[in-house]
C-alpha cells in the first residue's frame, strides 16, 4: 500500500495520503489544482505538455500530522504510445526506450510515462479530470486512457471539467450520465464527479471528500477522518466569517442616516411660486438630492469593502469594482419634522378658513370672504405652533434620509448572491470578477430568504430610534442578522448541492 502510516503518541497514526491528477494534456489539471490549493502553483498556459514533471503540494494537514497530498503530474500526449511503452516497461528493451532513450529523444513523451509510474507507485487514488465540453466517444484517446489507468491498479474517479457557469443540477446530471455510459465498460472507473476548476463551490470539495475516503482502506480511515476534519472547521471558519462581514455590512446600511438641512421659508416660498409660474410643479429638493447621494455613496464604498474581504477569505485576489445603485423610487425612508412653514399655511387654509367661514355665514355674507381671510392668518400662527410642538416632543429638528425596508431585504439577497459568487469562483480562473447571477441561485435565494422576512425585517425594527449611526447599534443588528443570513445561506448551499448537508451538521 502506498499510503505512509506513522504510529503516534497515544497508539495514534498519521498518515501521509496521495491523491494525483492526470488528464489528457492541456484539460486544465493545473488550473484545478490552484483552485484546490487556493494558491498558485506550476504554469497554466494554453498549450500542450505545459507541467514537465509530477509536482506534489499539500492539501490538508491535521494537527495530529496527517497529510493529504496533491499531485499534480504531465498531461497525457500520444496517449496510444504511452499505453505501447507502459505495457513493455518491465522488459529489458522497453524499460531503456522508456527510461533512457524517450528522456533525450520526446522529452514530453518520457514526461507522460514518468508520470504514470509515478503514480502508479504512490497514489491511493487517481482524479482523472476530463473536458465536460467535449463529446466523450469523439476522441480516440479516451480509451487509451482508460487502460492506462487499469494499468495503475488504483481506484479512479472521473471529474467533469470546463463545465462553464454554474448550473442546475438536472443539467449536470446530464452530462454525468453522458460520461458514465462512455466508461461503463471500465470498472476500475469507481464514478464521475462534475467539478469545474472555475465555477467549483467549496462544499463540492467537501463531496468529492467523502468518495476519497470510500476508497480507502480501513487503516486510513482515522486519518482520512481527521483530514476531512480539519478540512471542515477551516471552510466553516472562512463561511462564519463571510457571514459576519456581510451581515455587518447591512447592519451598517440599516442603521445609516443622513439628516436633511430643513429650507427656508424664503426657499419655500421660491419654489412654490415657481410652480405657480408654470414651471411644471415644485423644484426638485437639491438638500434631499444631496443626502440621498452622499447614502448611496457610503453604501457603495462599504460593498466593495466587504466584497474585497469575501474574496481574501476565500484564497482569492482581485479589486471589487463599483456597483452602480440604480434609483428604484422606493430605496430612501425620508423622515423629517413636520414642516411648520407649511403647516401654517395648510393650517390657515384648513382649519382658520374654516372658522373665517363661519363667520362669514353667521354675518349673513356680509363680510364678502373677510373673515376667512382673518381666520387664516390666525390659525397660521396656531398650526405653525402646533408642528414646533410637535416636533419637539420627538427631539426633531432636522429630517432623515435612510435606506427602507424593503430596499435592505433586498441588499441582503444581493449579498447572499455576491457571496455565491465568491464562493464558486476558483482560484485557477485567474482575477476575481464578478458576473452575472444564474437564474436558479435567484430563486434560491428568494426563497430562503422569503421564509425569514418577519424576522429579519424585525432586525432592525429599532433602527428608527437611532438619528445617528452608532458603533453599539450597529453591533446590535448585526448580532440579529448573522444567524439568520448563517441559516439562509446555508440553505440554499443545500438546495444547490443536496448532497452537501453533512458539512454544516
Amino acid at each position: 500500500m502506498s499510503t505512509a502510516v506513522e504510529a503516534l503518541a497515544g497508539g495514534a497514526a498519521a498518515a501521509r495520503i496521495n491523491v494525483s491528477l492526470l488528464s489528457h494534456t492541456n484539460v486544465g489539471k493545473t488550473t484545478l489544482a490552484r483552485t484546490l490549493l487556493r494558491q498558485d502553483i506550476g504554469e497554466v498556459s494554453d498549450r500542450p505538455h505545459v507541467t514537465e514533471v509530477a509536482e506534489s503540494h499539500v492539501l490538508i494537514e491535521s494537527a495530529q500530522g496527517d497529510a493529504l497530498i496533491l499531485w499534480d503530474t504531465p498531461g497525457f500526449g500520444d496517449s496510444t504510445r504511452v499505453l505501447q511503452r507502459l505495457q513493455h516497461s518491465e522488459k529489458p528493451v522497453g524499460w531503456f526506450l522508456s527510461h533512457v532513450w524517450d528522456r533525450f529523444a520526446d522529452r514530453p513523451f518520457w514526461c507522460s510515462q514518468q508520470a504514470m509510474h509515478n503514480a502508479r507507485e504512490i497514489s491511493d487514488v487517481i482524479l482523472y479530470v476530463v473536458n465536460a465540453g467535449e463529446d466523450p466517444s469523439a476522441f480516440g484517446y479516451i480509451e487509451a486512457e482508460m487502460r492506462i489507468l487499469g494499468w495503475l491498479g488504483k481506484p479512479v474517479i472521473l471529474l467533469l471539467n470546463q463545465l462553464g457557469p454554474p448550473r442546475e443540477a438536472a443539467q449536470s446530471q446530464a452530462d454525468v450520465a453522458e460520461w458514465q455510459a462512455q466508461i461503463a465498460p471500465f470498472k476500475w472507473i469507481e464514478m464521475v464527479l462534475p467539478f469545474d476548476a472555475f465555477a467549483r463551490c467549496w462544499v463540492q470539495e467537501g463531496t468529492l471528500l467523502a468518495h476519497v475516503q470510500r476508497l480507502l482502506p480501513a487503516e486510513c480511515q482515522s486519518a482520512f477522518e481527521r483530514l476531512r476534519d480539519c478540512w471542515r472547521q477551516r471552510n466553516l471558519s472562512v463561511f462564519h466569517e463571510s457571514m459576519r462581514a456581510l451581515a455587518g455590512q447591512i447592519a451598517a446600511a440599516a442603521i445609516d442616516c443622513e439628516p436633511i438641512e430643513d429650507v427656508t421659508l424664503q426657499g419655500k416660498a421660491r419654489a412654490w411660486l415657481g410652480s405657480v409660474a408654470g414651471s411644471g410643479g415644485e423644484r426638485t429638493d437639491a438638500k434631499l438630492e444631496r443626502a440621498q447621494t452622499e447614502l448611496a455613496g457610503r453604501l457603495d464604498s462599504q460593498i466593495r469593502g466587504t466584497t474585497q474581504t469575501l474574496v481574501q477569505l476565500h484564497g482569492l485576489y482581485g479589486k471589487a469594482t463599483e456597483e452602480v445603485l440604480k434609483r428604484m423610487g422606493s430605496e430612501f425612508a425620508i423622515d423629517r419634522p413636520a414642516d411648520a412653514d407649511k403647516a401654517s399655511v395648510w393650517g390657515g387654509l384648513l382649519s382658520g378658513a374654516l372658522g373665517g367661514l363661519a363667520a362669514d355665514l353667521h354675518a349673513g355674507g356680509l363680510t364678502f370672504g373677510a373673515g376667512a381671510l382673518i381666520g387664516g392668518v390666525l390659525g397660521a400662527f396656531g398650526a405653525r405652533g402646533m408642528a414646533k410642538a410637535y416636533n419637539l416632543a420627538r427631539g426633531a429638528h432636522t429630517g432623515t434620509v435612510r435606506w427602507s425596508s424593503d430596499f435592505l431585504l433586498g441588499r441582503i439577497a444581493a449579498a447572499l448572491m455576491r457571496y455565491l459568487a465568491v464562493a464558486h469562483f476558483g482560484r485557477g480562473r485567474g482575477e476575481f470578477v464578478s458576473g452575472s447571477a444564474p437564474a436558479h441561485w435567484q430563486e434560491a435565494v428568494q426563497q430562503s430568504l422569503g421564509r425569514r422576512r418577519a424576522a429579519l425585517e424585525a432586525a432592525w425594527a429599532t433602527r428608527n430610534e437611532v438619528t445617528t449611526a452608532s458603533q453599539p447599534a450597529t453591533a446590535a443588528i448585526a448580532a440579529s442578522l448573522l444567524p439568520l443570513m448563517m441559516a439562509s445561506a446555508r440553505d440554499v448551499l443545500v438546495e444547490l448541492y443536496p448532497e452537501v448537508s453533512h458539512v454544516f451538521r
